[in-house]
């Protein structure tokens, strides 16, 4: 027995000291991440962008930590990267940006506010702010990217990537039908092509005609900004799409898309040049962009800057669904909080509501509308839309006083959708289970997945479709001005734009990006100087998101494993699980390669 307790209190003692060794490192890694750091002179901010680009990435939060390496995931937000871009330049300690970049994990309407925000620190010819991008290979978004840079160094046996834009749908008729599973489907607007892949094995018609539309403007755009900055015709950059000739180094250099090829090695002592740092041996000060985030910067203060005046900027990305949501939703009941805190805060002078998020519960939208109603009526209110704002992202969107989009934005899809499932035949036939039971009502179990709709119930169902519609679409004439709701309408039936097309039709206001909108905000609120409050603030506990990233972290990295490539397909389906009630959403995959 001695032995038993022995062994017992020992294993306790051997686990609890494991544990603490855990909280020491991570609440190091905590606190480390909080100290100020200092720049010396004649250094280079180095930019990856290796890792997904959010919108906002945690502060001060556990979220983003590698409980396997117990190293951080330098998980990136597209609020600290412009941040740091703009303090680089006017930091005389950065003489440059090193672009070491091959892909990039973002959308191109990311992509295009970090390419604004380089092309402002490069500035004029004169500045003596340069940037130089070196590559082993360059993918088509990180092409588009790197095309701002004074130079662009390629490894002689790399290439580079432009061959058009793509969006590749996924149908699932076919399996469904082999399971004996019927997707019920009823929607309003035949643009709305979110159930698609559960009703045909290709593209509608009408799903091919927006797509195609929103695409050729998207890359048109991107095209003509690759043009301007490298000399070179948007006839010539297109047939070199066509061709794919630039795979080969030797072709992208000759036709004037790279400047040089070198070697890494090579590539350093082109740098040491740029610095004017004859000694070889010398080493580069490079800075990573989560060193110089801690980089203090010396601002001039009134003494006062308690009571300075401030903008919310209010971060809303992901599904939408009701109650608080996970970290890669928009819960209803956050946002909602969140831009209520903004209203009553006197303080905040304007609120700027930063978009990305194809939709999804068109109740919740209605939720977190209601709050940009009453907060527009306390002061200015400015949309700025991410990637994607479209759906239930444009319905909570559409009663701002301005809304600004970036030229590549996905923005539109005013629809409105519901997707019951019948898995009866599945049951039956696949598995040899069948159901009975017994109920007070006619329609008692309305929604199980184990029978068919009536058509009494699909046309109930698609009245209260219709009704939301004729909401949503009243929701946007009102919010514009300048559309009447038979206009909306026209424009509407759940069909996507660009944000390019969306400004010639009204749906939005500026082309820009999320430092445009703030400062829009800044205008109509009549105030020069003012700090920026990001909201929702983060109030997990540590112990909380410990133990939720641990379990996250396991399960994200053996179904990544597992499925490869295939891993969305499954995200996707776990949405689809969560979906409750009509929705107001897009197509489930508008990725662009």
């Amino acid at each position: 027995m001695k032995q038993f307790f022995k062994i017992m209190i020992a294993s306790a003692f051997g686990i609890f000291l494991a544990v603490g060794i855990v909280l020491v490192i991570i609440i190091g890694f905590a606190l480390g991440s909080q100290e100020d750091a200092s720049i010396e002179e004649n250094s280079v901010l180095r930019l990856t962008l290796e890792s997904p680009i959010r919108d906002r990435a945690p502060k001060g939060s556990f979220k983003d930590f590698n409980f396997q390496t117990f190293q951080p995931n330098k998980s990136l937000g597209l609020n600290e990267i412009l941040e740091n871009i703009k303090k680089a330049k006017e930091d005389e300690n950065i003489k440059g940006i090193y672009l070491d970049i091959s892909s990039i994990s973002a959308g191109y309407a990311t992509t295009h506010e970090i390419r604004e925000a380089l092309l402002d620190f490069k500035g004029e010819s004169d500045s003596g702010k340069w940037i130089v991008c070196y590559s082993e290979g360059l993918s088509q978004k990180a092409y588009y990217l790197a095309s701002v840079a004074n130079e662009i160094y390629l490894n002689p046996q790399g290439g580079v990537q432009l061959m058009g834009l793509g969006s590749t749908s996924t149908f699932f008729i076919g399996a469904l039908e082999k399971l004996d599973v019927e997707a019920q489907i009823i929607r309003h607007g035949k643009f709305k092509s979110f159930a698609e892949p559960f009703m045909f094995d290709k593209m509608s018609p009408e799903n091919r005609e927006q797509t195609e539309k929103y695409i050729f403007s998207i890359w048109d755009d991107i095209v003509a900004e690759i043009a301007e900055s490298r000399s070179i015709s948007v006839d010539e950059i297109n047939m070199i799409a066509d061709s794919m000739w630039l795979n080969n180094a030797q072709d992208a250099l000759d036709k004037g898309y790279v400047d040089k090829l070198l070697y890494a090695d090579e590539v350093t002592l082109a740098l040491q040049e740029r610095l004017g740092i004859e000694d070889v041996e010398e080493e580069i000060n490079f800075v990573k962009l989560s060193k110089y985030g801690r980089v203090n910067v010396d601002i001039e203060d009134d003494g006062n800057s308690i009571k300075r005046e401030k903008i919310a900027v209010i971060y809303a990305q992901g599904s939408i669904v009701s109650g608080k949501g996970e970290d890669d939703e928009i819960g209803s009941e956050t946002i909602a909080k969140a831009i209520k805190a903004a209203r009553e805060n006197e303080k905040v002078k304007a609120i700027v509501l930063r978009v990305n998020s194809g939709g999804g519960s068109a109740l919740a939208s209605d939720v977190m509308l209601r709050e940009m109603v009453l907060a527009k009526q306390a002061k200015p209110i400015v949309v700025s839309m991410g990637d994607v704002a479209a759906s239930g992202g444009y319905y909570i969107a559409c009663m701002a006083d301005t809304i600004v989009a970036n030229r590549t934005t996905i923005t539109g899809s005013i629809g409105v959708i519901g997707i019951l499932w019948n898995a009866q035949n599945f049951f039956k036939n696949k598995l040899g289970i069948t159901f009975d039971g017994v109920q007070s009502n006619a329609h008692a179990d309305l929604g199980a997945t184990t029978r068919p709709l009536t058509e009494e119930e699909k046309a109930a169902i698609q009245k209260e479709v219709v009704r939301i519609y004729e909401v949503f679409t009243g929701h946007v004439s009102n919010g514009r001005a300048s559309l009447s709701q038979d206009q909306v309408d026209s424009i509407g039936q759940g069909r996507v734009w660009s944000g390019v097309d969306a400004l010639e039709l009204g749906l939005v206001d500026v082309m820009g990006g999320l430092d445009d909108a703030v400062e829009i905000a800044a205008s109509m609120a009549g105030i020069e100087e003012y700090k920026i409050l990001e909201l929702p603030e983060y109030k997990v506990s540590p112990l909380e998101e410990i133990l939720a990233g641990m379990e996250d972290e396991a399960e994200a990295k053996f179904l990544k494993n597992k499925l490869g490539s295939n891993y969305k397909h499954y995200l996707y389906v776990q949405r689809l699980m969560k979906m409750e009630g009509i929705q107001a959403i897009v197509p489930y995959d508008l990725s662009l390669n």
